[in-house]
């Protein structure tokens, strides 16, 4: 049976992606392909091996269910990370594994140290240090305990990094916080390393601050949001087109790998003064032609997009009417000549020379475009392509 969409994973734009990071990291940093958020959206069984394929071999994920995904379909020889939820009771996994993971607080250490003790091999552990964003890690003050419990249990605990994250790289206005926080971390992982205890990575640096703080990329950078083909904020693409690492002003090495695509359900004629759809939302105006699209936001296509979303279909920009259903849309075809059920509708992606991004949708409707992509659901399929049209971000 098949699914009312389908989504397409453009391995050719990945590998263009991947060489123009890969470029700005340098030789001496070690990449980590980000793949939270069931790979924001892309689907971690599609996207990791397909990385793989082009070089890849480090993976970070959110929690223990995404890495027990990720371990599923990866490579012997790739690593993964897990840099956020992991109970106490899975951490024996994690190490049996070889996954290594976060340590953020003293229960998870001491829980480490358990694991590793239970399994009979070190904890592959990565400090997570507070610097300023207020959320998890060892603050300043926990240092000297820290160093003390590290050193206590070096038979049990292998720290492979220690990294921190910024509040906001993105944005210029967090500007002041960042370069606070990279000092407080500049000075925490000297005191650590002064102390005996150091890393074989050092990492703090992600999308963001990976172009707009080149001095943080360290040991190891976790690039997510940039390997999938968008910048992390207007202001990150403009602060790239106006470094030296830009050739031109008009510049732009990142492509989007996601096309989503499905095809028109039924078509019908409505009469001048009718409503369509529910309630009053939207008035014909005219003798109009609409294509009903078995799209909803059931499916990831965002209620906010009601009388204002866009499709492809014959390469033509056709408006969304009315209100956005659970599981359908409805389209304008008026003034597509010759449009016929079946016909493909793209909903992300190019068709014919024309395109909607995953930015434009997600201007739209005032959300970020890492949420518009986590939304799309796990179950839509998703297939990989290759060729060498893919539409800017």
């Amino acid at each position: 049976m098949f699914h009312t969409s389908y989504i397409e994973i453009n391995k050719t734009a990945l590998q263009n992606n991947l060489s123009f990071l890969k470029r700005i990291t340098g030789p001496g940093t070690r990449f980590c392909s980000v793949v939270k958020g069931n790979a924001y959206g892309h689907g971690i069984e599609h996207f990791l091996p397909l990385a793989e394929e082009c070089g890849v071999d480090f993976f970070g994920v959110h929690s223990a269910d995404e890495a027990l995904r990720a371990d599923m379909v990866k490579d012997k020889k790739s690593h993964l990370m897990i840099m956020g939820m992991i109970d106490d009771n899975e951490l024996g996994w994690a190490v049996e594994k070889d996954i290594s993971f976060y340590v953020f607080d003293f229960g998870r250490l001491e829980a480490a140290v358990d694991a590793a003790k239970n399994q009979k091999k070190k904890a592959q552990i990565h400090l997570e240090l507070e610097t300023g964003m207020n959320r998890v890690g060892f603050a300043w003050e926990d240092r000297n305990v820290l160093v003390e419990k590290i050193k206590e249990n070096r038979d049990f605990l292998e720290v492979m990094g220690i990294s921190t994250h910024y509040a906001g790289a993105e944005s210029i206005a967090n500007y002041l916080r960042i370069q606070n926080q990279i000092a407080n971390y500049n000075r925490y992982q000297w005191f650590l390393r002064k102390n005996g205890v150091k890393a074989t990575l050092n990492h703090t640096a992600c999308s963001a601050p990976l172009i707009s703080y080149p001095h943080t990329k360290m040991d190891m950078v976790r690039v997510g949001i940039a390997q999938y083909g968008y910048w992390p904020s207007k202001e990150t693409h403009m602060q790239y087109l106006t470094s030296s690492q830009s050739k031109t002003m008009t510049d732009c090495p990142l492509r989007q790998i996601i096309h989503w695509k499905t095809k028109i359900m039924s078509l019908k004629q409505v009469k001048t003064g009718e409503f369509i759809g529910y309630g009053t939302a939207f008035q014909a105006t005219d003798e109009t032609t609409i294509a009903t699209i078995p799209v909803g936001y059931s499916h990831g296509f965002n209620r906010s997009l009601s009388n204002l979303g866009k499709v492809l279909i014959h390469g033509r920009r056709v408006p969304v009417i009315g209100m956005v259903n659970m599981n359908m849309i409805i389209a304008d075809v008026s003034h597509c000549p010759g449009v016929q059920r079946g016909d493909e509708v793209v909903l992300i992606g190019n068709q014919e020379g024309n395109r909607i991004t995953v930015s434009s949708f997600s201007d739209l409707t005032r959300n970020v475009n890492y949420e518009t992509l986590v939304r799309l659901p796990r179950d839509i399929p998703r297939f990989i392509i290759e060729d060498n049209d893919s539409p800017d971000p």
